[in-house]
């Protein structure tokens, strides 16, 4: 039976995107509504996506949303004929089964995936009978981020269709007074700023976007397919200039402290900038440029060292100066000549800046040290957990580390721990035109330090979220929530410590006592702790339950042994009793008898969505053969590419998909510098469109089906891949339909296939380094796991190219990894 589909998508970085795509007059999405109500600074936003049948078949419905990463679902559920279909959280492990059943059938059970810079995606899909309808009804919660003075609130809205019904409803109340509020964006504009309606009177502020359905014909980013915009609102909250904003309710509080009128501290930094040969191209010029920029942003009482490297270290200068203008010019000259060049020493480059921020020690400063890397060590140490223990040890919590990972060609979980391990965070830097921005956007979020060593007390109370913090920065904010002790607010008494500049008195109103050593005390013994009343009560508990969770999963990332164990325990505990999709839990997602269960799983920093299709022919490692998969009748067609892994102990090989386009780690042989990756062919019918082999020593060769170019100081082109090119450390010889590639221990043959008159590449690792710290796709899998099916796939290995069956699994499985961790 044929089947039209609708697809609904929702994106926003706390609000939803709408996206609907179908088949004009076999579905009427007569009701769109996104309701969002912010108390406090805790979201709760529910999208209700109202959908009807109007053939005289049964039609199959797509819902499709993006939410912020930071959100957790905490409710799904489908209305349909008069029955309620609810989602269900379950322990991750309970919910295996259900997964592991999806996934042997086929079906796409990851049902949350990455989708860029700040968002998930979820779907499913459910069939609607003839003449009858459906309504979707998803709920996130989310704790709104302080940067730069103010929380912001992003609604993306493309609905791929004019609604009748299509609503914007924001309703934000803050105890503490709404200081300012701005509706940005570009659906704020032109025709579309008369469906816009403000309104805010002290404590509270709504935005109503109603447009018609001709404004969503007519708007600058609209046409016959709807809206295709921004919807920003943009606000900050009233300071208490003493202890803050803290809020309570039936046995729970919530401290919200962001002092203004403090004096900034001098600090000092040191930027730790990779320049191996992955950063070539735009990524070095965006460094460069972002540089400039924050160069220009330092204060003269700052004290500032750049440090780059490869496999080695250069400086500007080996210790800290002052940002005065003599040294500023200098080292913009010093950013304006980095280039890149040589393999990736982490580890050296780490503890360098260490030492210059420990060598250089000033009294009433803060020192922060930023490294920014693209890629994994590949020279030096190179064991991730001994980098680690190293940087560790040498910064001993006298100051944060934050690392920004520069695009996908990175160890993201190794930064991240690295960073948590020593009082920073980890941002990943996208690989986008303005990547010079989001590095400058970083540095101004940690460019005014206002107080260090930050210390929260709460006598009274127990429970606590996090309450010391290395550094407070102006335009952000510090949380604290936890439970008081037999719900007496008596004797609930919240004080904060912390270090500043040097301050005679008279102080500030803000501080009770300051003095030697810089100490303030932000206390107040007359300060009413604000009582909300019951309906509240659950709102509170959810912020402390969210807080708690997400710094437990935070702790579990860097502990071990019994101390993860527990972590990981009471994180699960918690995500269990209210209801939260973390990465401990999933929804199981219930459809109509007969129907196909999903099961809801949120993914990590990077991930993308996997399909599974066991009954997809297709080619060996990446054939190319598009995969429709799923159900007949999407619009949207993912090309999957399929992996074939020989093994010695099965009588038949396994076989694993990867849908779209992607660029995939092939190989990493850190002792010898050497990594290979490989971009597939999203277009053609084929395996490869490219392969770049990086070496140390500044060596890098990229190969395509028309070309070799080598890159080892000066850049060499081999024309048509008719000649060999004969290197210190590396051979590239071409073969008519072939390229040998040698390096050490290591050999690789490169196929040049032929499909549909179409060129692509096809490579095949001959000779396997004889160490055991080799990674990637074509090092194979080790084990063998049991949830499969039988297909078929292309052996492009061999020139002939023929057809195998194989047992085809999960890309986990067969990898024994997250295919993620395989992904640039």
């Amino acid at each position: 039976m044929e089947r039209a589909v609708v697809q609904i998508t929702l994106f926003g970085l706390l609000l939803a995107l709408a996206t609907t795509q179908l088949n004009k007059g076999n579905w009427d999405i007569y009701s769109f509504h996104i309701n969002s109500t912010v108390t406090s600074r805790y979201a709760t936003t529910v999208i209700t996506s109202r959908v009807a049948n109007r053939m005289n078949e049964s039609k199959e419905i797509e819902f499709q949303v993006r939410i912020p990463k930071n959100a957790f679902i905490s409710k799904f559920r489908m209305f349909i004929d008069g029955q309620v279909y609810d989602g269900v959280v379950k322990g991750k492990e309970k919910a295996q089964q259900q997964y592991t059943e999806a996934v042997s059938r086929g079906q796409s059970a990851g049902l949350v995936s990455s989708v860029g810079r700040t968002l998930e995606e979820f779907k499913t899909s459910v069939t609607v009978a003839a003449h009858k309808k459906v309504t979707f009804e998803l709920t996130y919660e989310e704790l709104l981020k302080r940067r730069l003075g103010k929380y912001v609130l992003q609604i993306h809205a493309r609905p791929m269709q004019p609604v009748k019904d299509f609503k914007v409803d924001v309703y934000i109340n803050e105890k503490a007074g709404i200081n300012f509020m701005k509706v940005k964006g570009g659906l704020s504009t032109n025709v579309l700023a008369t469906a816009i309606t403000r309104t805010q009177v002290d404590k509270q502020a709504w935005v109503y976007f109603y447009p018609t359905e001709e404004q969503q014909k007519t708007c600058d980013s609209c046409g016959e397919e709807g809206m295709n915009g921004d919807l920003v609102v943009v606000y900050d909250v009233n300071r208490n200039p003493s202890l803050g904003d803290i809020k309570k309710s039936r046995g729970y509080f919530v401290h919200h402290f962001a002092p203004s009128s403090l004096v900034s501290i001098p600090k000092n930094v040191v930027f730790v900038i990779d320049q191996s040969g992955s950063m070539h191209g735009r990524k070095m010029k965006q460094t460069r440029i972002a540089l400039l920029h924050i160069l220009n942003d330092l204060a003269e009482e700052d004290h500032f060292g750049l440090i780059t490297f490869d496999s080695s270290i250069v400086h500007w200068k080996r210790e800290l100066v002052q940002a005065n203008e003599q040294n500023l010019e200098s080292a913009k000259k010093f950013a304006s000549n980095i280039h890149e060049r040589g393999s990736t020493d982490i580890n050296k480059a780490v503890l360098e800046g260490v030492h210059m921020l420990n060598a250089h020690p000033r009294e009433d400063s803060a020192s922060i040290l930023i490294l920014l890397t693209d890629g994994d060590p590949t020279s030096g140490v190179t064991n991730l957990e001994q980098i680690q223990s190293n940087v560790r040890m040498a910064i001993a919590e006298k100051f944060p580390l934050y690392c920004l990972g520069f695009g996908f060609d990175v160890n993201f979980d190794f930064l991240e721990k690295m960073s948590l391990q020593n009082n920073g965070v980890a941002r990943r830097i996208y690989e986008d035109s303005d990547a010079d921005l989001q590095l400058k956007g970083f540095y101004e979020e940690v460019a005014t330090p206002l107080l260090t060593d930050v210390t929260m007390t709460y006598n009274g109370a127990t429970n606590l979220t996090q309450t010391n913090f290395s550094q407070y920065y102006n335009g952000s904010e510090i949380v604290v929530a936890g439970q008081i002790t037999d719900n007496s607010i008596e004797t609930f008494t919240p004080q904060v410590i912390a270090i500043s500049v040097r301050l005679a008195p008279p102080c500030t109103p803000a501080v009770i006592f300051c003095g030697r050593h810089n100490m303030m005390m932000f206390s107040d013994t007359n300060a009413i702790v604000e009582s909300n009343g019951t309906e509240s009560d659950s709102h509170i508990q959810r912020v402390w339950a969210y807080l708690t969770v997400k710094q437990l999963l935070e702790k579990e990332l860097v502990l071990s042994g019994s101390e993860k164990e527990n972590a990981k325990k009471q994180a699960l505990e918690l995500s269990l009793k209210y209801s939260f999709v973390t990465p401990l839990t999933s929804m199981v997602v219930t459809k109509p008898q007969g129907e196909n269960t999903d099961v809801l799983h949120k993914p990590k920093e990077g991930e993308t969505p996997e399909e599974f299709r066991p009954n997809a022919a297709g080619g060996q490692a990446f054939s190319g053969r598009r995969s429709h998969g799923g159900f007949p009748g999407k619009l949207t067609l993912p090309r999957s590419h399929r992996f074939l892994l020989k093994t010695e102990n099965l009588s038949l090989p396994l076989c694993f998909d990867v849908t779209g386009d992607v660029r995939l780690k092939l190989l990493r042989h850190p002792n010898r510098g050497l990594s290979v990756n490989g971009d597939l062919d999203s277009v053609q019918n084929g395996g490869f469109r490219r392969i770049v082999i990086h070496l140390k020593a500044d060596l890098l060769v990229d190969i395509d089906t028309r070309e070799i170019t080598v890159r080892e100081g000066q850049t060499l082109s081999i024309p048509k891949l008719k000649r060999g090119a004969y290197l210190s450390s590396l051979t590239v010889i071409r073969r008519d339909k072939e390229i040998d590639v040698a390096a050490g221990d290591t050999r690789m043959v490169i196929l040049i296939h032929e499909k549909d008159g179409n060129e692509f590449l096809w490579p095949i690792l001959r000779q396997k380094p004889l160490d055991n710290n080799v990674s990637g796709i074509l090092g194979g899998p080790t084990i063998f796991m049991s949830f499969f099916c039988r297909a078929s796939a292309v052996d492009y290995s061999i020139v002939s190219s023929p057809t195998h069956d194989c047992w085809l699994m999960s890309a986990e499985s067969a990898l024994q990894r997250r295919l993620d961790d395989f992904i640039i």
